[in-house]
């Protein structure tokens, strides 16, 4: 089992960085990457994806995985399957017939594994407030929400609403992927929300208890979580003291494919996000349980604070980089993944 550090872009981002910055991420040692094709998803087909893995390739990275159109972004924004996350009898049906022929095309290019969001708050978000030397953070205060009573297209929504969607598509598509073995990481609900927030009795993906009853429907080796540990840590009283435990719970039943090493300050319904090495959880802590339990795949930084910089992005995800890669190389750990072979099959 081995791990390593990665990371990610979706196909627009992609568009405008281009092969400067695949370029960019080999210099930084960054070999494994999250990096969707350019254009619309529901036109991926083999040779697409052969011809992105491929470009990925002569840069020599390796293309771990792509998202599907199941975006981060909330449904009031433009969403690719809307019809899966609102519960629309044949519409949700089309979609998922298009997410599993995307799920069977990756397998066809020898693309190993796919992460998703089941999402249609999106990420909510308060107004930002400054962390050190003026760096700008993402901020969630959940008494300072001022749309918390607004519906949304949804309306209102019950838990086991909710959950009979998540179902719904899981029995479908797990066993496609099963069939492919291409592994599907979801992506926890972020933040956790109090109850009845936009209409939502409950974001029952948004804490570890409904994550793990989500991992155990139409249980598979091919069915897990893009494990964001950020996100988990949002939902927790005390983040430093209980994430060790979740990550081994999750990790011991081999649940989690890819891995958001984001840290936060604050907790549940109140925290900033921070860079991985100021945060409250122990980081370095947090990486050996990774690597006990025998996880295998990227830990890649994830909502990093923006920063007085020309490219404060490339620059700050770069500081992130070298920090993970500092402490894989502090345990006698390497953190590009040597031996493991790329470029499409």
């Amino acid at each position: 089992m081995v791990m390593y550090v990665g990371t990610q872009l979706g196909g627009e981002q992609f568009s405008k960085v281009g092969d400067r910055y695949l370029k960019q991420l080999a210099q930084l040692g960054v070999k494994h990457v999250c990096i969707d094709p350019e254009g619309d998803p529901w036109q991926w087909d083999r040779d697409i994806l052969m011809r992105h893995a491929e470009r990925i390739h002569s840069h020599d990275l390796i293309l771990d995985m792509v998202q599907l159109p199941l975006p981060s972004s909330g449904i009031e924004r433009k969403h690719h399957s809307p019809g899966i996350v609102l519960g629309r009898p044949g519409e949700r049906d089309r979609e998922i017939d298009g997410i599993c022929r995307i799920i069977e095309a990756l397998a066809e290019a020898g693309i190993g594994a796919a992460k998703y969001n089941f999402n249609v708050l999106g990420i909510p978000r308060t107004t930002s407030e400054t962390g050190r030397g003026g760096a700008v953070l993402s901020t969630w205060r959940a008494e300072k929400a001022e749309n918390a009573d607004t519906l949304t297209i949804a309306g209102k929504v019950s838990a086991d609403e909710f959950w009979e969607r998540i179902t719904y598509f899981l029995e479908r598509v797990v066993p496609v992927a099963t069939a492919n073995r291409v592994r599907l990481a979801c992506h926890p609900h972020d933040p956790m929300t109090p109850p009845g927030f936009r209409g939502f009795e409950k974001r029952v993906l948004g804490d570890a208890e409904g994550l793990m009853k989500f991992v155990q429907i139409a249980e598979s080796p091919y069915h897990g979580l893009n494990f964001c540990q950020g996100t988990v840590a949002e939902s927790l009283e005390n983040p430093r003291e209980e994430i060790g435990e979740i990550i081994r719970w999750f990790g011991q039943r081999k649940k989690i494919f890819n891995v958001h090493f984001r840290n936060i300050k604050g907790g549940r319904y109140s925290f900033t996000e921070v860079f991985p090495d100021e945060g409250d959880m122990d980081m370095p802590a947090a990486l050996k349980i990774y690597h006990e339990v025998g996880y295998d795949g990227m830990i890649m930084p994830d909502h990093v604070p923006h920063i007085t910089a020309d490219n404060d992005m490339e620059t700050a995800f770069a500081f992130c980089f070298g920090y993970i890669i500092g402490l894989f190389q502090a345990n006698g750990w390497d953190p590009y993944g040597a031996g493991i072979s790329g470029g499409p099959r």
